[in-house]
């Protein structure tokens, strides 16, 4: 269907887009949905890693259930992206009386 569309009908396409969003907005759109595509390509290869892994557990991990406590944790969006990295709020042990 798309290959049939003529150089008139996409202009025409084109402008009604301009129209609807604005020429100030599109960039800020088509930069939105490259980060988004971004992550996704991430996220994609990571589900991949992990189904290629083995999900034994090994001695390592069952030895020490505690994490570090100095390291700070950060999550980062997607590789390269360091705009979006942030730290990770750890929470807090709450006490009972």
């Amino acid at each position: 269907m798309i290959g049939n569309l003529k150089p008139l009908e996409i202009v025409l396409i084109i402008a009604v887009i301009l129209l609807l969003f604005g020429a100030k907005k599109l960039p800020d759109m088509a930069r939105s949905l490259g980060k988004s595509a971004r992550i996704l390509k991430s996220e994609a290869k990571a589900m991949k890693k992990d189904d290629a892994e083995p999900a034994a557990p090994t001695t390592e991990t069952v030895a020490d259930p505690t994490p570090p406590a100095a390291s700070g944790r950060t999550i980062q969006a997607a590789p390269g992206d360091v705009t979006s990295a942030r730290p990770v709020a750890e929470p807090k042990p709450t006490t009972q009386s």
